[in-house]
């Protein structure tokens, strides 16, 4: 008779092992979220006017607004002369890395935009640099690099 009570304690212990329990390892793990999406930031990069808005969009559209803006100030500081019209657009990568420096790594313009205006790398290189200080993009409270195809039309009549 001992025998058997040994026998179903033994079994009903075996059959209702240490995970049933609630001192279980398991139900304190806590779930994290691993996927990042890389190619989207919570804050886009600002300067200091911009950075009093709140709404994403809106923040995004003045950062873009006042860098096309600076960058064609510096350039109407320059007297251009040339032969014919030019109605082209430049396109500028631009790096803003997490410290809030801004890195111009290429400038793309047309073969006739280079040979009417040979100066126009150098002086859109002098205005990036003359940019005042950037807040870099913010991604899940961290200051992220960001790259920018910055689109700059020159419109000049002979």
């Amino acid at each position: 008779m001992l025998l058997r009570f040994f026998s179903f304690l033994l079994i009903v212990v075996y059959c209702t092992s240490c995970d049933k329990l609630p001192f279980s390892k398991k139900d304190k793990k806590q779930v994290l979220d691993t996927i990042v999406d890389f190619t989207s930031v919570d804050f886009s990069p600002s300067f200091k006017v911009c950075d009093s808005l709140i709404d994403k969009a809106k923040k995004s559209n003045c950062f873009r607004n006042t860098i096309h803006k600076k960058i064609g100030e510096e350039l109407q500081k320059f007297p251009f002369t040339v032969k014919d019209s030019i109605d082209e657009v430049v396109f500028m990568d631009v790096v803003i890395n997490s410290k809030g420096e801004i890195i111009l790594q290429e400038i793309s313009s047309t073969e006739n935009l280079k040979q009417q205006l040979p100066q126009l790398d150098s002086i859109l290189k002098q205005s990036v640099q003359k940019l005042s200080a950037i807040y870099p993009a913010i991604k899940r409270g961290i200051p992220v690099t960001t790259k920018y195809k910055l689109p700059i039309r020159i419109l000049l009549k002979d």
